[in-house]
């Protein structure tokens, strides 16, 4: 199963920017993606995502042009899970989930707090919440997959300065303490599990040529649940596609 995750900044504008074209070579059976900024009705390419043999499953956020989550997927799902059951975060159509014979795939986009104290509080308050709720969930579905962008640099080998980013939104030590404690209830970080070597990043600002000096951060992840540790066969970055301010990460279970 080739699983991708893609902030999308924009489903229609990295439509406008070859999307499908990548998508027909990238081909994986499913991919999870964050910040839609949409709803089906406004995508009518829609058509020739579905003459690639996609469903598609939409979770969009209530305020037009903002956040949202998606799963395109060749496998048809015994379920559709929409929401994690918090109003605060299903408003902002934060989190979707796909439930396969072979395993449960999620996209989740964690609020960034970077516009100030406000959300970032919010963001603290999601942390704990998703944590307790992924917990649970857990319990239920041991075969699981948490793909999307968590806004948070694990660690100081997933940001090209962490010195100068050590007061950052995305890199905070309460974020990146959250980040280990996630982990270490039971997932594995499928990139890092086959790839030790620094600067790989999946986001990279807009800003004085970040991208192509290669100055982002790691921020998008497939987190694998302990049981599918064994089935990881691959993980990529896909770094020269550029639909976006993210580029699509990639996981293979066998």
């Amino acid at each position: 199963m080739k699983i991708i995750t893609y902030n999308v900044n924009g489903i229609r504008a990295a439509l406008k920017k070859g999307w499908i074209d990548w998508l027909k070579v990238a081909n994986p059976d499913v991919i999870c993606l964050q910040e839609i900024k949409a709803n089906l009705e406004q995508v009518p390419e829609i058509t020739l995502i579905e003459d690639l043999g996609y469903e598609h499953y939409w979770y969009p956020a209530q305020k037009k042009g903002y956040s949202g989550t998606a799963i395109f997927t060749k496998k048809t799902p015994k379920h559709v899970e929409y929401g994690i059951g918090f109003e605060d975060y299903d408003f902002e159509g934060r989190a979707i989930r796909l439930d396969f014979d072979e395993a449960s795939v999620m996209s989740v986009y964690f609020p960034s707090g970077t516009t100030g104290d406000v959300r970032q509080d919010f963001k603290y308050k999601f942390l704990d919440d998703f944590q307790n709720y992924s917990h649970e969930l857990l319990k239920e579905k041991q075969k699981l997959v948490i793909c999307g962008d968590y806004n948070i640099c694990h660690r100081a080998i997933d940001i090209h300065n962490p010195k100068s980013n050590a007061n950052s939104s995305g890199f905070l030590p309460a974020e990146r303490e959250w980040m280990e404690n996630f982990i270490n209830s039971g997932y594995v970080d499928s990139f890092r599990h086959l790839h030790a070597d620094p600067h790989h990043y999946t986001w990279w600002s807009y800003r004085a040529g970040s991208r192509a000096k290669n100055l982002g951060w790691r921020i998008d992840y497939n987190m694998v649940s302990n049981a599918l540790k064994d089935n990881i066969k691959s993980a990529k970055i896909w770094t020269d596609a550029v639909h976006s301010d993210h580029c699509p990460v990639e996981l293979i279970l066998d």
